[in-house]
C-alpha cells in the first residue's frame, strides 16, 4: 500500500473522531424558569449568545370590581375596555450580558441592561445573581427622566418551584409630581416566584412593597397562570394596577379594592 493510498484511508476516520462543538448550554429549556419576566418584575434567565426574545404585555384599565356582576358581564369581564399595551425587545450582548428596549402605549420607554454575576447550579453556587439598570422616560423618553439599579436573586427549590428576591433603588420616581420634592427616589423590593403544577402550566406571583421614599398608592400586586409551548409562553394575569416598568411599579398600584385584567405573550427566538 503506498503512502499516498494510506494517508486517504486515515482522513475519513480521524474527521469522524473529531467531536462536535458543545452546546450553548443557555439554549436549553430551563423548566423552572421559562421567561425572562414574572407578571412585570424581571427573573435572572440568561439570553443565549446572538439570540433575542420579545414580549407583549396588556393590561385592561377597567377595574374588574367597578358595578355588579351584570356590569362587568356586559363589558365581557373587562376585554371591551382600552388597554395599556407594552412591547419588548430583548438581545444578547455578550455572554451572561442582556440588553433591551420596552415601549408602553402611553408612549413610556424603559432601556435595560441585566449581567449574570453568578448561576445557580447543584454542585456549585446556590444561587443566582444578576445586576440590572434602567433608564425610563415619558413622551418617548424625551420627559420625566427615571432610572434604577438593582439585584436579582433567584433560587430553584425542590424541582418545582423558583423564587425571587429583587432590592431596586428607582431615582426620580415622583417626576410626575415635581413640585413634591421631599421624596425624589424609592427603595422597593420584587418579591415573587413561579410554581409548575403541570410540565408545561405554572402559576406565577409577584408583589412589590416599597421600603422608603416615595411610595404613593398601594404596593403593586399581579398573580397569574401560565402555559409554555415551544418557545412561546401565554399568562393572564391580574393585578391591582396596571404599571409594567420598573418605575410604574415604584410608583405602586391605584388601590387595594382595584383589580385589573391582563396578560403577557412572550416568544424566544432560540
Amino acid at each position: 500500500m503506498t503512502p499516498a493510498f494510506a494517508a486517504a484511508q486515515s482522513a475519513p476516520a480521524s474527521g469522524a473522531a473529531t467531536q462536535p462543538a458543545t452546546s450553548d448550554p443557555d439554549t436549553r429549556v430551563d423548566v423552572l424558569q421559562p421567561d425572562f419576566t414574572l407578571a412585570a418584575l424581571p427573573t435572572t434567565l440568561r439570553l443565549p449568545v446572538n439570540k433575542f426574545s420579545f414580549r407583549v404585555t396588556h393590561r385592561f384599565t377597567r377595574p374588574l370590581g367597578r358595578g355588579d356582576f351584570g356590569d362587568l358581564l356586559s363589558d365581557f369581564f373587562g376585554f371591551d375596555s382600552g388597554a395599556q399595551i407594552g412591547l419588548e425587545l430583548r438581545y444578547w450582548l455578550r455572554p451572561g450580558t442582556q440588553i433591551g428596549i420596552y415601549r408602553t402605549s402611553d408612549r413610556t420607554i424603559e432601556i435595560f441592561g441585566q449581567q449574570s454575576v453568578l448561576q445557580e447550579k447543584p454542585d456549585g453556587h446556590p444561587l443566582s445573581l444578576d445586576i440590572i439598570a434602567t433608564l425610563e422616560g415619558t413622551n418617548n423618553l424625551r420627559e420625566q427622566h427615571q432610572s434604577a439599579v438593582g439585584l436579582l436573586v433567584g433560587k430553584k427549590l425542590a424541582k418545582i418551584a423558583s423564587v425571587y428576591a429583587e432590592p431596586i433603588y428607582m431615582f426620580n420616581t415622583n417626576s410626575l409630581e415635581p413640585a413634591n420634592s421631599s421624596d425624589n427616589n424609592t427603595m422597593m423590593v420584587g418579591l415573587g416566584g413561579r410554581i409548575r403544577i403541570r410540565p408545561t402550566v405554572y402559576l406565577v406571583g409577584e408583589v412589590t412593597p416599597r421600603l422608603g421614599g416615595y411610595d404613593p398608592g398601594v404596593d403593586q400586586g399581579s398573580f397569574g397562570i401560565e402555559v409554555r409551548s415551544g418557545g412561546h409562553l401565554f399568562q393572564i394575569n391580574f393585578s391591582d394596577g396596571i404599571g409594567s416598568t420598573l418605575g410604574q411599579l415604584a410608583r405602586g398600584g391605584v388601590n387595594s379594592d382595584s383589580w385589573f385584567i391582563g396578560f403577557n405573550i412572550s416568544r424566544k427566538f432560540f
